[in-house]
């Protein structure tokens, strides 16, 4: 009798320690949900200006306080945010990811060298155009000695990196990257500390742009969510040619994850 209760009480203890995905319409609320499923591309984007209350985000606790602590003391002048769902190959694990596969996938988002020649489309041109003509890690802001790409046998729970990046639009600037491991989710911030120009005239000033980018395990797909806010110069129609060029950012950024993605699940 007592090795059946000591038996039973290891099988609950068990159960409750698996992780299992959360399906993408308790991941949403209603209306993203819908939205995202009424959409072609399976991707949807929101920019809005003037406002601090994001339209699109996930019900997973850790990624609000990441998106409101970016939020914080932030006099948002636009605010852009995108929701995609990505189809895991065939082979990936069902119902959740590996191990394994969520270390490649976390290492794959540490690969900032490789955001180097990554293009977005610009409106301002009515073309594509680089976005980062370089990207790499560095040690730190004052001594901007590059690094390698760092590499995890297994995700730590949290990892901070400094990198330096030449956006062709808004010069040669340094930024902080924070990393988060769950077992559901991985996540990383953003935020800019130096001043972002654009043709000379300062557009958004040091910490004063924050992203957050979320990628969760939802069963046979991920769902990635991505936010980034800015306070920028009040010059007129600044706002709005910002807001616009970092909406078609977000979507190359997407596209750069895809790609790293598929290098994670062997696709």
């Amino acid at each position: 009798m007592t090795q059946c209760v000591i038996l039973a009480t290891y099988l609950i203890l068990f159960n409750a320690a698996l992780v299992f995905p959360t399906p993408l319409n308790e991941l949403l609320d209603s209306s993203a949900f819908n939205a995202l499923m009424a959409s072609e591309q399976e991707t949807v984007t929101e920019v809005r200006f003037k406002t601090s209350t994001p339209a699109l985000l996930p019900r997973h606790s850790y990624t609000r306080e990441l998106v409101a602590n970016a939020l914080q003391d932030l006099d948002i002048s636009f605010l852009v945010e995108t929701l995609y769902i990505y189809h895991k190959p065939s082979g990936a694990s069902f119902p959740t990811w590996t191990e394994a596969e969520r270390s490649a996938l976390f290492n794959q988002c540490l690969a900032l060298s490789r955001l180097a020649g990554l293009e977005y489309y610009s409106e301002s041109r009515k073309r594509m155009r680089t976005f980062y003509e370089t990207s790499f890690v560095i040690d730190s802001p004052e001594t901007k000695r590059p690094l390698p790409d760092p590499v995890y046998d297994s995700p730590p729970a949290s990892v901070l990196l400094y990198a330096r990046q030449k956006d062709l639009t808004f010069g040669d600037n340094i930024y902080c990257y924070e990393y988060h491991a769950r077992s559901d989710a991985l996540l990383f911030t953003q935020e800019n500390l130096t001043t972002l120009s654009l043709v000379l005239i300062p557009a958004v000033g040091k910490n004063r742009l924050r992203s957050v980018v979320a990628v969760f395990d939802a069963s046979a797909d991920l769902l990635i969510y991505v936010l980034s806010a800015a306070k920028a110069a009040s010059f007129p129609g600044l706002n709005e040619r910002v807001g616009e060029s970092f909406s078609n950012r977000a979507d190359a950024l997407l596209r750069w994850f895809v790609n790293q993605a598929d290098q994670a699940f062997g696709r």
